[in-house]
């Protein structure tokens, strides 16, 4: 059996996310697609394979985590083999911690083992199958979290993580619209039972939210999915203007030239600079406190350190230091 005809509105999702970001993306090497063997990243495979014939990888991951674990590599491996993609199963380790998200460490688990493979197959860029539900669904909650912009902007496009770029073409379109194309040409998918439990926050807001949201607004996961672009770009504007601020305030930045932002501007450039150059963030209100406490320190002896994320943020004469908790006492090398 050859490749089965890619859904029209994925295959030209799957071209316009491309034209978008192929200045960043390396046009060598092969392209990876998580395919996890459900209807989303079988519609984005199949586009993927089709755009780009030949040099389309496709990504298992195997979480071990249940009992299906095993069916589901066995469909993807199947389907792949069916249709021509090369496919590698990833075996991860995916439990929790005491006190861990079971989500989270499912999630950080399949990013490790996506970023591990893309770099020793040399893959361009990884994809992934999100779409605008699933969009919809993080941006509320982010919003249950009283998330920021950041936040608020939701799943990105394009993002790097541990050196591998991952993508998400398909963020604008309906996932209802996808299943229906693969019923139509009879194309089967895995549906993972984990994802009918309620005892996820996600599957709370599917189950639960989502419904009356869809009753009372049909469009809720497109008109949703476009406010996540409006944060997006409001919080890329931010952090140009965080980049500017910091070539002006210096690095490590001067307490005085940081008094002259204002509280908004100050907390910005600090989020920036502590994001950028030491992998760190903080909560709004250690942020609100650092803004009260640097308006404050007006005379030479007034000292500041405080808590920020897994660190302190503290004075050292004319500038502001960051030192992680894991770091010596020792001064920090900037």
């Amino acid at each position: 059996m050859g490749l089965p005809t890619a859904d029209a509105a994925v295959l030209a999702a799957v071209a316009q996310w491309w034209r978008r970001h192929r200045a960043v993306v390396s046009a060598e090497g092969a392209i990876g697609v998580a395919y996890s063997g459900g209807a989303d990243s079988t519609a984005l495979l199949l586009a993927a394979a089709t755009h780009w014939p030949g040099r389309v990888r496709a990504l298992h991951v195997h979480h071990g985590l249940q009992a299906a674990a095993d069916a589901f590599a066995a469909h993807a491996t199947a389907q792949a083999a069916r249709w021509g993609v090369p496919l590698t199963v990833l075996h991860t380790d995916a439990r929790h911690a005491r006190g861990d998200s079971p989500e989270d460490a499912a999630r950080r688990a399949r990013y490790r083992a996506l970023a591990g493979a893309a770099r020793a197959q040399g893959l361009a860029v990884v994809l992934l199958g999100h779409h605008a539900q699933d969009q919809a669904e993080t941006l509320l909650l982010a919003l249950t979290r009283g998330a920021g912009l950041p936040g608020l902007a939701a799943m990105p496009e394009c993002r790097r993580i541990d050196g591998v770029w991952f993508g998400r073409p398909l963020l604008a379109l309906d996932g209802t619209a996808l299943r229906a194309s693969l019923r139509a040409q009879g194309i089967g998918w895995v549906h993972d039972p984990t994802n009918d439990d309620p005892a996820y926050t996600r599957n709370r807001i599917r189950l639960q939210v989502v419904p009356a949201l869809a009753q009372a607004f049909p469009s809720y996961a497109i008109t949703f999915a476009r406010s996540a672009r409006h944060a997006a770009a409001a919080q890329q504007l931010l952090d140009e203007l965080a980049a500017e601020d910091l070539a002006r305030v210096g690095n490590p930045p001067r307490l005085a030239a940081l008094q002259a932002l204002s509280p908004q501007r100050l907390i910005n450039v600090l989020r920036h600079w502590l994001r950028t150059c030491h992998g760190a963030s903080g909560t709004d209100a250690q942020w609100r406190e650092v803004a009260r406490q640097m308006a404050a320190a007006r005379t030479r002896g007034h000292a500041i350190e405080l808590r920020v994320g897994a660190g302190r943020l503290r004075r050292a004469g004319d500038v502001v230091l960051y030192q992680p908790d894991d770091e010596a006492v020792a001064p920090q090398r900037l």
